[in-house]
């Protein structure tokens, strides 16, 4: 089973315990690992036994990897395709975004433990969770610049919460966070000492839960505070505490293409910059444009219109040339030399941008029916 379903119990009450389990693709998601997990939280919410839900990834390499990009390629290049109406492949984003939104309003605590690869649709679930753990070997980031996407699955939320303008630059250079700086930032609440969750797990089963939402999301708080790596010294050292005050300057303006020139021709030395910069400069210019208006739309959005928003989004993108190209370029041939519909971000027509954000849907048009 790509996903795989159990239900603990504990002295008293029960705990879901959802595992991706598909770690030869560093788990990410299909469309019926999404559904599978979907459905679980959908039966749980109702179960009185469930009082609190575990969400986590299989293997060594990671918690999830993003969205299975070798599955959307071919729904994208599918023969009998229509360029104009990607069914198939908005099918996948719409039941992913429809996921992701359950678990932000999921009326039990979830407890997300985050391990090795956290990117693209796995930040997302993971950002989703009332309670969010990081293991010392991990590494989040949104780098869907780099193969025509924009940062999506409710980043538009929880980009726009970060301080400062380190949203932007996450979304236009795909930067590496590790446990030290997602701890930094707000992106995770606790470490744990180790990547062992049995003991977690373990712990977890020793406690009545009272089924009150109020009482167990208590009780949960305080027992992972017991549990909290202490020694932060132990962390690897943080990337942004010595980047952010560059990130901070460099990132303000009001003219996307003059804070990108700022970025690229800055004198700042260090491999993880160095990172960043490439990933920014071979990025889409297209997929740059969404993510500067996409933070900006959002800030006075509620979850829902933000998800809509983004469901928009990539109906569009899943139309245009460059998410093809992109995933050809950096996942199928990899030549990494994607031909983008335009190379620099100044012949982007505002048109093309503004066809992203198109249709505006509501509770009655909504093809997801958010609640």
């Amino acid at each position: 089973m790509s996903v795989e379903v159990q239900e603990l119990p504990c002295r008293e009450g029960h705990i879901g315990l959802l595992t991706l389990n598909s770690p030869a693709t560093l788990n990410a998601l299909s469309e019926r690992m999404i559904i599978t997990i979907r459905d679980s939280l959908e039966r749980w919410a109702a179960d009185d036994r469930i009082c609190v839900v575990i969400l986590r990834g299989a293997g060594e390499k990671g918690f999830c990897a993003g969205g299975d990009i070798r599955d959307l390629y071919m729904a994208l290049t599918s023969p009998e395709k229509n360029p104009e109406n990607p069914e198939e492949a908005f099918s996948v984003f719409s039941h992913e975004y429809e996921l992701d939104y359950t678990l932000h309003r999921f009326p039990k605590p979830v407890v997300g433990i985050g391990h090795g690869i956290i990117m693209g649709g796995g930040l997302g679930l993971f950002s989703a969770c009332r309670f969010r753990l990081l293991t010392p070997d991990a590494t989040l980031a949104m780098p869907e610049i780099a193969i025509g996407l924009f940062p999506d699955v409710g980043s538009s939320w929880f980009l726009n919460r970060l301080p400062g303008r380190l949203g932007l630059f996450m979304g236009l250079t795909g930067a590496r966070l590790n446990t030290t700086d997602a701890l930094r930032v707000g992106l995770a609440d606790m470490a744990l000492p180790t990547s062992d969750h049995q003991g977690l797990l373990s712990r977890l089963q020793e406690e009545r839960w009272s089924g009150q939402r109020a009482s167990d999301d208590s009780r949960l708080f305080r027992l992972l505070n017991q549990l909290e790596s202490q020694d932060y010294r132990a962390l690897p050292a943080s990337h942004l505490e010595v980047h952010e005050r560059d990130i901070s300057r460099l990132c303000a303006g009001t003219s996307l293409p003059e804070i990108v020139d700022q970025l690229l021709t800055a004198r700042v030395d260090s491999e993880w910059w160095n990172t960043c910069m490439k990933t920014l400069k071979g990025g889409c210019p297209v997929s740059a444009w969404l993510i500067w208006h996409q933070l900006k739309k959002a800030q006075q959005m509620s979850l829902k219109d933000v998800f809509r928003m983004e469901l928009a989004m990539v109906w569009e993108c899943a139309r245009r040339p460059d998410l093809t190209e992109g995933i050809r370029a950096r996942l199928i041939d990899r030549d990494q030399n994607p031909k983008w519909s335009f190379a620099r971000l100044e012949e982007v027509p505002e048109a093309i941008i503004e066809a992203h954000f198109l249709p505006v849907w509501n509770d009655q048009t909504d093809p997801m029916q958010l609640e």
